[in-house]
């Protein structure tokens, strides 16, 4: 269990619009099938996948970048100001298989315009038509070119849920390899362990209204490909101390009704018992990845804490 100041309840009943919201989500096919041979049927039948496009009013807000990187299309956004003083490099969120949504322009808009902020939203492609090889080469691509013209210390690496996971790993790869490092690392619901071992997830799988924890067990197998699921590579809730001990300064954000929310409690505890500075914030019945419902009382919560993280 999490003791101290490692863990903070921020909001102790869901807000009227996230009971709404979750009432409507209950009630809409599932992103994810809730049983494993249901999700592996939808990937074998699915067409190629797409990228929600980027709003086309953003031209408008921001100063927009694309371009490509290991093949892939990347996009930045910027305050019409100019460059944010701290500059985040976010992964979405999707299993790993499935592309950017159209509710993450928003979640990055936000980002950008509560804490001033830059953003930088790899576009990778997805498994199984490419393998997570893929994905790590585009992020690591990603973070070798933003330190070659940004302050690594002022950069943050950012994600939800499977782009938890991809910030994480980025994180410790470039923690092992040494040389630049990012000052910050912020996982919004991280997928932490893809074999969902942990017994308690069966008593928090009733309210989550997105993922189930067999179809999660079946999406990681497809993503470890010829990799043990359990390993530190896969699975980073299982990383050493030691590695542990080299992540920068650290902050979790996990809604009490998300089946993710069992392993950011023992995540958080490792990272308090390696030496890190790291903090969980739980929402009480908050969905899976609830900072994209961004006019929700507790998503602007988590901005504005954000704010308060890069302040630091």
């Amino acid at each position: 269990m999490l003791q101290g100041s490692t863990t903070e309840l921020r909001s102790e009943r869901a807000s009227l619009l996230m009971r709404a919201v979750v009432w409507l989500m209950k009630r809409r096919k599932p992103v994810f099938p809730h049983s494993p041979e249901g999700f592996r049927e939808k990937l074998a039948q699915r067409e190629p996948p797409q990228d929600a496009p980027m709003p086309a009013k953003f031209e408008k807000r921001f100063i927009v970048e694309r371009r490509t990187v290991e093949g892939q299309e990347v996009v930045t956004l910027h305050p019409k100001s100019g460059p944010g003083e701290w500059h985040m490099l976010y992964f979405h969120g999707g299993g790993f298989v499935l592309p950017m949504f159209d509710v993450h322009w928003p979640l990055a808009a936000k980002l950008v315009e509560t804490c001033g902020l830059s953003i930088t939203l790899p576009l990778y492609n997805v498994v199984p038509e490419s393998p997570a090889s893929v994905q790590d080469a585009l992020a690591d691509a990603c973070f070798a070119q933003l330190a070659e013209v940004h302050d690594p210390a002022k950069v943050v690496l950012c994600g939800d849920s499977a782009g938890g996971h991809m910030a994480l790993t980025l994180a410790l790869r470039l923690a092992r390899a040494g040389g630049k490092q990012p000052g910050r690392l912020a996982l919004f619901a991280p997928w932490l362990d893809l074999t969902m071992r942990d017994e308690a997830m069966r008593a928090v799988e009733p309210h989550d209204a997105m993922l189930k924890i067999g179809t999660l067990r079946a999406t990681g197998a497809i993503y470890a490909g010829e990799r043990d699921p359990a390993s530190p590579e896969c699975s980073p809730l299982h990383t050493s101390k030691e590695d542990l001990a080299q992540l920068p300064p650290t902050r979790i954000w996990t809604g009490r009704h998300d089946l993710f929310i069992v392993d950011s409690r023992t995540f958080a505890s490792k990272l308090r018992d390696a030496g890190v500075d790291a903090k969980l914030y739980e929402y009480e019945a908050a969905p899976h990845v609830f900072m994209a419902i961004t006019p929700t009382r507790e998503a602007k919560d988590v901005f504005a804490l954000m704010k308060d993280f890069l302040r630091g």
